[in-house]
């Protein structure tokens, strides 16, 4: 895998828009992922040409979203993208990538949900991307960045030195507070005592890179080109999360029996699942991972933790996309034991 170079303060960044468009609707919330992605980080936010448009047109036109990620890889002045948020349609941008372009311009890119898509376009190139916050995600946090969040920032893109052991976040958050109202800016989400990851089978400890993304996602790209080929997982860590849309436990079944039968699961060194949002169906996903890989599958010892700090509740940790890592299921640790920048 090509791995792109790190960030310095100073740096220009592009802000893209691949999916919905809400940083054009609800443009105070991504002014302030701007801001806090300056005063955290020192870095200028510049949003693509079409990032900021309204969301119906971004819909009507995804040859341009295309258009907007291949111009920010050519542009030399341009050291990372960042998405500003998912959204559902993604996948209509497909037609219009240049993997070429994505391999000889590797750049950082950060974003998660239906940005798995964009994802799988950077693993199909052979380039290193990261699946982590977006800026109206996790950067325009209300209330200001957490802690736990800025320093994976700074210890997964600014460093060229592997970022080691993950630890959990002592507390997290989904609760909704509505981005169109402007006062909710300043008002910091609840948070939830965090009780920690929860270490479902494996005795062992299991290496590989790393690869994966939204759950739902995934589920959307299997039989495209751009989904990987069953070879592709082979010694690989999968990691999975479920989006604010909370799929049902039956949804989340017939998926997994689904990548159970493509040979998914015989092939990787061990899985990690997020944290759901709000925490919903966490038992019953639980229970469901290791039914159909443990009893169904009959692999008992590969090594699944569950309930980890990425995905759709804040903060969370990024997840080098093609970099390896290390579950610990001994000592119940996870680390990613190679950097993801140059």
């Amino acid at each position: 895998m090509i791995k792109p170079s790190r960030l310095y303060p100073g740096d220009k960044i592009t802000a893209l828009s691949l999916s919905w468009g809400g940083a054009g609707e609800i443009p105070h919330r991504y002014q302030q992922g701007v801001k806090h992605i300056k005063e955290n980080f020192n870095l200028e936010v510049v949003p693509a040409k079409n990032a900021l448009r309204s969301a119906e047109w971004l819909y009507n036109n995804p040859k341009a979203r295309a258009e907007d990620w291949m111009e920010a890889l050519l542009d030399p002045s341009v050291k990372a993208i960042f998405t500003n948020i998912g959204g559902e349609d993604s996948i209509r941008i497909l037609p219009y990538i240049d993997l070429n372009i994505i391999k000889n311009n590797p750049k950082i890119f950060l974003g998660f949900s239906d940005t798995t898509v964009s994802h799988f376009c950077n693993f199909k190139a052979g380039v290193v991307s990261f699946y982590g916050p977006s800026v109206l995600a996790n950067f325009a946090e209300s209330g200001g960045m957490h802690d736990y969040q800025i320093k994976d920032i700074q210890k997964f893109l600014f460093s060229e030195k592997p970022p080691g052991e993950i630890r959990p976040s002592n507390s997290w958050t989904s609760e909704f507070k509505s981005w169109e109202d402007e006062n909710n800016l300043t008002i910091p989400r609840e948070m939830q005592a965090s009780t920690g990851w929860r270490f479902l089978q494996g005795t062992g400890i299991a290496t590989g890179q790393l690869l994966g993304g939204c759950f739902e996602v995934m589920d959307w790209l299997r039989g495209t080109d751009f989904f990987p080929v069953i070879a592709d997982w082979e010694g690989k860590i999968l990691f999975l999360e479920t989006s604010e849309e909370k799929p049902n436990p039956s949804y989340f079944k017939y998926t997994l029996r689904a990548f159970a039968a493509m040979g998914i699961f015989k092939k990787i060194k061990g899985l990690i699942f997020g944290r759901p949002y709000d925490n919903q169906y966490a038992n019953e996903y639980d229970t469901l991972l290791v039914q159909i890989i443990s009893e169904e599958e009959g692999l008992s010892e590969l090594p699944i933790i569950s309930g980890m700090d990425f995905g759709h509740t804040c903060p969370v940790f990024t997840l080098p996309i093609g970099v390896e890592a290390k579950m610990d299921m001994i000592q119940k640790k996870f680390s990613i034991i190679e950097a993801g920048v140059l």
